[in-house]
C-alpha cells in the first residue's frame, strides 16, 4: 500500500495501490478521496445516490476501484502511476457548462518567479496557459 494523491478540485491523500490502470482503495478512503462513498443503492454523497449499473465493476476484493467509481460518475480520470497521482476531472455537467458559457472556472497559479496569480486578475486582458504532463 502507498499514499496517492487525488487532485479533483482540490489535492487529497488516500491509501491504496495503483495496478495497472486501476487505482484500488479501502472502501471507507473513497469519500476522502472524491467526496462520494460506495452503498447498496450506488455511490452516495449526503441525500444524493447514482445507481451503479455493475457494482462488481467498482469492488475488487474488498477495495473499491476509484478510476472505475468516477468513470461511473461521469468523471474522467488520469492516472500517474509512476507518481501516484490521480487527476479527476469536473463532473460531465459543470465541463458542459464552462464549454457552453465560455467562462473558466477561477484558479491560482504561480508564475516563473513563484508569484501567486489568479485568474481574474488578467480579465480582459489575452493570456496563454501552456500546461505539459508526463503521460
Amino acid at each position: 500500500m502507498a499514499t496517492i494523491t487525488v487532485i479533483d478540485e482540490v489535492e487529497h491523500t488516500v491509501t491504496g495501490e495503483i495496478v495497472g490502470g486501476r487505482v484500488l482503495v479501502d472502501p471507507a478512503g473513497l469519500p476522502d478521496a472524491i467526496g462520494w462513498e460506495l452503498k447498496a443503492e450506488g455511490l452516495c454523497r449526503d441525500e444524493v445516490c447514482v445507481p451503479v449499473r455493475d457494482p462488481a465493476a467498482i469492488r475488487v476484493g474488498g477495495r473499491v476501484d476509484l478510476v472505475a467509481a468516477c468513470d461511473a460518475l461521469g468523471r474522467a480520470t488520469v492516472v500517474e502511476g509512476g507518481l501516484g497521482v490521480v487527476a479527476v476531472a469536473l463532473p460531465s455537467e459543470e465541463r458542459r457548462r464552462v464549454l457552453q458559457d465560455l467562462v473558466a472556472s477561477p484558479f491560482t497559479l504561480p508564475d516563473l518567479d513563484g508569484v501567486e496569480h489568479e485568474l481574474a486578475e488578467w480579465r480582459g486582458l489575452k493570456k496563454m496557459l501552456l500546461a505539459f504532463s508526463t503521460w
